[in-house]
């Protein structure tokens, strides 16, 4: 492994996400379904990555297996609880079954799955985008922005810009901003999962 001498800024919009959006393109699932050849972890916290066709089930087990973490480590609440459940029966196939019907074929791709500038930054030697500390899974390519709409992440909305400039949105294009809250809602339960203080705030999106 070499060793790469990495400097303290954030990569500019255009280089990051034409590179992000390249490897989303690029990549094919070994097994052309949703999932990882082993288990990848989300900071401490391991992912079920067990291959499945549906992005759908993929996402609501995913999601389901960090809302039972966060709540063992946090704690019940009612109004949470019945929100989840209305979340998982209502809203996710809502979004997500449509990105699979009507004769769409959502394709894998490789994503980083924890893409935020703490586990990027820029090489010295070459200015080119790093990233590192990956939770990669073969996913629908927008998961990758919903951490970006966790509050303490600054990739705002110039890089949101840069990279549909690059992946424009799946169809339905219209529920694409639908979609980003929802994924954005894993990655938030993560952050609780860290930082407990961030829980009451995070249980309200």
């Amino acid at each position: 492994m070499d060793f790469i001498d990495l400097g303290p800024d954030m990569a500019e919009p255009e280089d990051f996400c034409r590179l992000i959006a390249q490897l989303h393109q690029n990549s094919t699932s070994p097994m052309a379904k949703f999932g990882f050849f082993q288990t990848t972890y989300h900071g401490p916290n391991p992912q079920n990555t067990t291959w499945k066709g549906s992005w759908c089930t993929y996402f609501t087990r995913l999601l389901t297996q960090f809302y039972r973490r966060e709540i063992n480590q946090n704690g019940p609440q009612a109004e949470y609880e019945t929100a989840y459940q209305k979340l998982v029966s209502d809203v996710v196939p809502q979004l997500l079954e449509p990105l699979q019907s009507d004769s769409r074929i959502k394709k894998p791709c490789l994503i980083h799955g924890d893409l935020w500038e703490e586990n990027t930054s820029l090489n010295l030697n070459t200015g080119l985008p790093v990233v590192f500390d990956p939770s990669a899974m073969y996913a629908h390519h927008e998961m990758e922005l919903g951490m970006w709409r966790v509050d303490v992440v600054r990739f705002g909305k110039p890089y949101y810009d840069q990279y549909l400039s690059h992946m424009p949105p799946s169809e339905p294009a219209e529920q694409f901003d639908d979609r980003n809250r929802l994924y954005s809602i894993k990655f938030k339960i993560a952050h609780c999962l860290g930082w407990s203080d961030y829980a009451p705030s995070h249980r309200q999106c």
